[in-house]
């Protein structure tokens, strides 16, 4: 796996807006000499109306520019206002872990990227402009960078458009919700499913300690990991789970087989809140959260938690017959060669706590979400080794208790208990 500093990057909202003013600049920078080149070799051809005619367009784009260069920072300020304040409405009518979908998303970078590029690329277009208009003494005449400054007004343009849609759809329960479990489904395909994993690793040798600040423990770089327990002829395992709350001087490493390498604790990440980058069970905490918040009495939307469980029942129905407990990282290509690195990963038991239990306390009074979740469970059941029916058999029969207990009539118990997949159609 690599190193995550993509993602960290990727969670960062300052990156992508820097990295594109610089190749602005650049881009700038390279417009300007050729520029420049073009106008020293018409003069040397004697060709002073065509340096006269390049002058003239050049000062009607001037116009634009000028006009771009004043209006694109007050532009910026009111679309992206006015975005974070729907951003704010979808955090409190979903869950606040929504947020980072909106700090991740690749358009809402793009376009402030763009925007203020274009503001800073007009302002160094102005810069080139000359008051001397004689065709003979015009040392430099911005045509390219003005051709390129248009270009970005359109591209601002079509992205602006781009934003607004996608900003529109991030206030829609149904998209937030799809876009958890596709980012769940690819935190599941970097997973290294091992069908035969090894258990015993000999005696812990040394432990290593977490020297930081307290916070979430985000994840690890993997690579490095492996790479150093590789030149040692060491394992190392991590001790608590990713999205585990540590502490300083609390074991975060376990070496078994030697020393420690050096360096070690710098390879564990830890931050204010979890990621999806490493974490298993992120996407069911938020779509926990997201029906959770749905069901209580200030929102009663109980259709919104039946699509979070179409959901949790789907991303559960992928895990069914993989191997949990332990992700094993090896120091060969193609999972091949020996195991370096060891991460701990939610069991099955736990992952389908994680995605019911919660709900189904909340669910007794709505055979809406009752029904839906019975029939997500017999989904399961139908999909799931015989080893794993324990936690789902559980768990449905703790919701049948419940809506025993919250229900006096037998009809409306019969019909909550009734399995439907659209919970009420």
């Amino acid at each position: 796996m690599l190193s995550p500093l993509r993602e960290h990057l990727r969670d960062s909202f300052w990156f992508a807006p820097v990295a594109a003013m610089v190749l602005v600049f650049l881009v700038w920078l390279g417009c300007a000499q050729l520029d420049g080149k073009i106008i020293e070799t018409l003069q040397e051809a004697e060709a002073y109306d065509a340096v006269g005619d390049l002058v003239a367009v050049v000062s009607d784009a001037k116009t634009v520019v000028t006009t771009v260069s004043s209006a694109m920072m007050t532009f910026i300020g009111v679309v992206f206002s006015i975005s974070l304040v729907a951003v704010q409405m979808a955090s409190g009518q979903f869950t606040p872990r929504v947020v980072r979908i909106f700090v991740r998303s690749r358009i809402t970078k793009a376009t402030l990227s763009v925007f203020l590029s274009t503001f800073l690329l007009s302002l160094l277009v102005l810069t080139s402009y000359e008051s001397e208009t004689d065709p003979r003494l015009v040392t430099s005449v911005p045509l390219l960078q003005s051709i390129l400054t248009l270009v970005m007004v359109g591209l601002s343009l079509l992205l602006f458009v781009v934003y607004v849609n996608s900003t529109l759809r991030l206030m829609r329960v149904s998209h937030v919700v799809d876009r958890i479990t596709w980012d769940s489904f690819d935190v599941l395909a970097k997973m290294p499913w091992q069908e035969n994993q090894a258990s015993d690793f000999g005696p812990v040798t040394e432990h290593v300690v977490h020297r930081g600040r307290a916070g979430v423990l985000r994840d690890v770089n993997v690579a490095r990991l492996v790479r150093a327990a590789r030149r040692h002829g060491v394992v190392i395992r991590l001790l608590p789970r990713i999205g585990d709350f540590v502490v300083p001087g609390t074991p975060v490493l376990a070496v078994h087989g030697g020393a420690a390498p050096k360096g070690l604790a710098s390879s564990v990440s830890v931050s204010i809140e979890r990621s999806f980058h490493q974490d298993l069970g992120f996407g069911l905490r938020q779509l926990t959260d997201i029906a959770l918040r749905a069901l209580s009495p200030g929102i009663n939307d109980p259709t919104t938690a039946v699509q979070c469980l179409d959901r949790i029942t789907q991303f559960l129905a992928a895990l069914a017959g993989r191997p949990l407990g332990a992700a094993e990282y090896r120091d060969g290509r193609k999972g091949e060669g020996a195991v370096r690195f060891v991460q701990d990963v939610p069991t099955w038991a736990d992952l389908v706590d994680l995605g019911f239990a919660e709900i189904r306390v909340y669910s007794a009074n709505s055979p809406q979400v009752s029904r839906r979740m019975l029939a997500g469970i017999d989904d399961l059941l139908s999909l799931a080794p015989e080893e794993r029916r324990e936690p789902l058999l559980r768990h449905r029969a703790l919701l049948a208790q419940a809506v025993v207990r919250s229900t006096p009539e037998a009809a409306d118990r019969t019909f909550a208990l009734k399995p439907d997949r659209q919970g009420i159609g």
